[in-house]
């Protein structure tokens, strides 16, 4: 058994909300929390950079509201993405909200920074940060990481190219701490088989755009309900980083999503015209077979509880 500190401790239902860059928001992410699950969204997602801390009072008041009305039932802390990239010069300024307002959990990606992990536990924030091998979740941890976000093959966005069982089996030979799974969860028994891998948590993503709440056009989450795994196309053209992204947008945008040039790592970037690429080009894990309509997210989590508790029955009965 994990050891889960502080907002970890107590979930509800071990699945985390993945960050969706441009499409989370904080309806989605209350909404997430009230359901039993970790929400989350990047900071990048609040443009101008002074509304994350408009964002930030919304989320803690509702979450704070529903508390107050529901103590039988409180919701489940929520999660801010830090993307610690040099291109990303609103870094400091986003993690100084995030102290202010004491975000419980902080997600950190394409980068460790001490002093970002020293900021959230100043107030007693928990951080996880996402690795695509066991390299870099070595050098997370030495660089204070609480837990890890393990990115397997298959997951939404930025993605790495492991087996989940390949990159679990490494990660648990040395390290006992919180770590969440990603690669094409989108089912409550994906959810229990990435526990019985060893992970402590689900970490799911593309389920998540094809929801009500999501702040994506309506043409992308019923691209998401209509395909499968064979719409992935994993490609590092448009941001720089590879990611899986659904092969039908890439069409639209006039491209051969079969025949796509390579690009120079140095495109990486986060901020102003480039993040267009995420608005037009639509990311999405592999998962999304099991994904069948588009629904409240609370509904979402609701259908992911009770797949989980038939999984758990199936095996009892084995």
């Amino acid at each position: 058994m994990s050891r889960l500190p502080g907002a970890l401790a107590h979930l509800p239902f071990p699945v985390i909300g993945s960050p969706l860059f441009i499409i989370s928001n904080p309806k989605l992410v209350v909404a997430q929390c009230v359901a039993g699950v970790v929400g989350s969204m990047p900071a990048l997602n609040a443009r101008p950079a002074e509304q994350l801390e408009e964002w930030l009072i919304e989320i803690t008041e509702a979450l704070a509201a529903h508390n107050a009305a529901h103590p039988d039932r409180p919701a489940a802390p929520f999660a801010i993405n830090q993307i610690v990239h040099k291109s990303n010069d609103r870094l400091e300024h986003d993690m100084a909200l995030c102290v202010k307002y004491k975000v419980p959990i902080i997600i950190t990606s394409l980068g460790a920074r001490e002093d970002i992990n020293a900021a959230a536990h100043s107030y007693g924030g928990v951080v996880l940060h996402d690795i695509i091998n066991n390299k870099h979740a070595h050098k997370a941890i030495e660089k204070g990481a609480d837990g890890l976000i393990a990115v397997a093959a298959g997951a939404g966005g930025h993605a790495g190219v492991k087996s989940p069982f390949a990159l679990i089996q490494e990660i648990r030979q040395w390290f006992d701490g919180p770590v969440a799974l990603s690669g094409s969860i989108a089912s409550g028994g994906a959810v229990l088989a990435a526990q019985a891998m060893g992970a402590d948590f689900a970490y799911i993503g593309s389920a998540f755009i094809a929801t009500d709440e999501a702040r994506a056009a309506d043409a992308y989450k019923q691209s998401i309900v209509d395909s499968n795994s064979d719409d992935i196309v994993y490609s590092n053209l448009f941001t720089g980083v590879h990611g899986n992204y659904l092969a039908p947008s890439i069409r639209a945008a006039g491209m051969d999503p079969d025949n796509l040039p390579v690009s120079d790592p140095s495109k990486m970037n986060f901020g102003g015209d480039k993040s267009k690429a995420w608005k037009d080009i639509w990311g999405c894990g592999q998962g999304i077979g099991a994904i069948t309509k588009v629904q409240p997210a609370g509904e979402l989590v609701a259908q992911l509880k009770r797949e989980y508790a038939e999984a758990r029955s199936r095996l009892a009965l084995a």
